[in-house]
């Protein structure tokens, strides 16, 4: 059986913190904030993945409220997710990632970030596909306001 499912994430900018993309730090004069490292990518690719097995979404495993959580990897939770799944029959068949951000230019790091989730999620890099685009200076993430993320994911039950 073939299961689909999609994720979306949005944080706002912030001074001080880290900018925290597919596990990868981003030069730039702001991060993300968020109870977490706020990596809207691998947020983004968790609800998906939790979406196509009807496993609830992020909020539901990693409540923002939980201190637990407080500053966590993102990384790290997604390997929660993943082996979550695997506990309930299901494999990852493939993964599409969208970055939604005007600044900064993301290209040089998304192989990074490729790499980090494959290896993660134990697939094949060429079935992690990353992304990025501008909303043309609209929208809030066009005004440097934030990042978004969308993210669909393909499992498979065994």
């Amino acid at each position: 059986m073939y299961r689909i499912g999609q994720g979306f994430d949005a944080h706002r900018f912030v001074a001080g913190r880290k900018l925290i993309l597919g596990g990868v730090d981003v030069p730039h004069d702001k991060g993300l904030d968020g109870h977490s490292d706020a990596d809207v990518l691998v947020h983004a690719l968790m609800d998906a993945l939790l979406g196509a097995a009807a496993l609830g979404d992020i909020g539901k495993h990693f409540p923002p409220g939980d201190d637990t959580y407080k500053g966590a990897n993102s990384l790290v939770l997604l390997e929660k997710v993943v082996a979550l799944l695997t506990r309930n029959s299901y494999s990852i068949g493939n993964v599409d990632c969208t970055i939604v951000a005007q600044q900064p230019k993301l290209s040089p790091y998304i192989d990074k970030m490729r790499g980090n989730l494959a290896q993660v999620m134990g697939i094949p890099l060429e079935r992690v596909s990353v992304k990025a685009t501008t909303e043309e200076y609209m929208g809030y993430t066009g005004r440097c306001e934030g990042v978004a993320a969308q993210a669909v994911a393909l499992l498979f039950q065994d």
